[in-house]
């Protein structure tokens, strides 16, 4: 439905303008009858659990696709982080953007590692590599980057960094599934690489993750550790927890696998009609990703300059929400700005400029494949309709 007036904005009243909710992330489901096929070979077997054979399936293909020597696959990525840390022996502090989901820094502190928070570049909204060596104590035991948005961080100047330092590398790989840096796909850089493959992610397995390494010794102590540290049927080695995934997670991550490409295609092809149909929006700029690289495209960005819109990030998701296109904010407010952080770092947005700026401004709109070109076509009218007539929303808005 077409807005020609404020009026007809559903948050003063009007029609949403879709009838059902346009999420982010609504999950993408591949070929249905070859999943349940796999569900019944599996109730067949009565395998459910411990490393059985969609397990091992699903890791042996996801490492072939990444390029590594081992994918180890676990229940969630947060767990995995967790684990990650672990064998890597991870203490003290490691250094994380703060511009992140909280769980790369709840992974660090629900082991007592202190996340030292780094500010972001505003061009990539990676961490900023040029900030990390200011931040470095001799309590630092590695450095956590984080590929925001499916971009690499500026990964050879980490390694750098980290080698000078005698600090481990690991990269939470959460929105990177599928992307390359300088051509070679992310899973095989520095110590270790995590990725999720949660239900909203653009690849799923309902939930799931796995850490991913060239290092045989690590894959090892992965593998014992997110089994309880067993090795063997009564021999534990080392502490462990239990981060396995389950059959149904692997069939379903197997499944996905079988319709990577076409999941793909859809992010792109919606990416390519809200970067035409948003173009030349004073004040609003789009978050590109560069042909030279492989992407998935599952994240749709934009960043909100409020002194050229007249109108804050914030009123655009409440009118976005209200006509049934849930927009959210990304990472707001910033992990710093998070609890228990906040109170343990309660200056640290001083040292944070970038990113505390970042979080008032992003704003990510609905992708995947539930929705089409009809759908982008008619948020980016509205979208256009809402700026251009800015400074009398927002100033409804205050009267309210």
């Amino acid at each position: 439905m077409n807005k020609t007036k404020v009026d007809d904005l559903a948050l003063w009243g009007g029609v949403s303008a879709f009838e059902e909710a346009l999420h982010i992330g609504r999950p993408n489901i591949g070929d249905r009858s070859r999943l349940l096929e796999r569900f019944n070979d599996m109730l067949d077997r009565r395998w459910l659990s411990n490393n059985g054979p969609f397990v091992k399936e699903l890791e042996q293909k996801l490492a072939a696709f990444l390029g590594v020597k081992h994918c180890i696959a676990m229940c969630n990525a947060t767990i995995a982080l967790e684990i990650a840390a672990r064998a890597l022996g991870l203490q003290g502090e490691v250094i994380i953007p703060s511009f992140t989901f909280v769980a790369s820094a709840h992974a660090l502190q629900w082991q007592e590692i202190t996340p030292v928070f780094c500010d972001i570049n505003p061009l990539t909204h990676n961490i900023d590599p040029t900030k990390i060596e200011n931040l470095i104590t001799p309590r630092t035991t590695g450095i956590l980057g984080v590929h925001v948005w499916g971009r690499a961080c500026d990964i050879e100047v980490l390694s750098t960094i980290a080698d000078k330092h005698n600090l481990k590398l690991m990269f939470d790989a959460a929105h990177a599934f599928a992307c390359t840096y300088q051509g070679q796909m992310i899973g095989g850089f520095g110590d270790a690489e995590v990725f999720s493959f949660h239900a909203t992610k653009f690849f799923n397995s309902f939930e799931g993750g796995a850490v991913t390494t060239n290092n045989d010794e690590l894959a090892t102590r992965l593998r014992g550790m997110r089994n309880f540290g067993f090795a063997g049927i009564d021999t534990v080695l080392d502490i462990g927890t239990n981060g396995k995934m389950s059959e149904v997670s692997a069939a379903m991550g197997l499944t996905s696998l079988e319709s990577l490409d076409k999941f793909i295609q859809i992010n792109y092809e919606n990416y390519l009609a809200y970067c035409i149909g948003l173009e030349g929006i004073p004040g609003v700029q789009m978050i590109k990703y560069t042909e030279k690289e492989k992407n998935n495209y599952q994240y749709v960005v934009l960043e909100i300059d409020e002194a050229v819109t007249q109108l804050s990030r914030d009123l655009l998701v409440k009118i976005l929400q209200a006509e049934n296109i849930l927009a959210r904010r990304y990472f707001y407010p910033g992990c710093h700005q998070m609890e228990p952080y906040r109170s343990y770092f309660p200056n640290a947005g001083l040292l944070l400029p970038e990113t505390e700026k970042l979080t008032r401004k992003v704003v990510q709109l609905p992708t995947g494949t539930a929705i089409g070109k009809e759908e982008t076509d008619q948020i980016c009218r509205l979208i256009r309709f809402v700026f251009a007539n800015g400074a009398e929303i927002r100033e409804r808005a205050e009267k309210k």
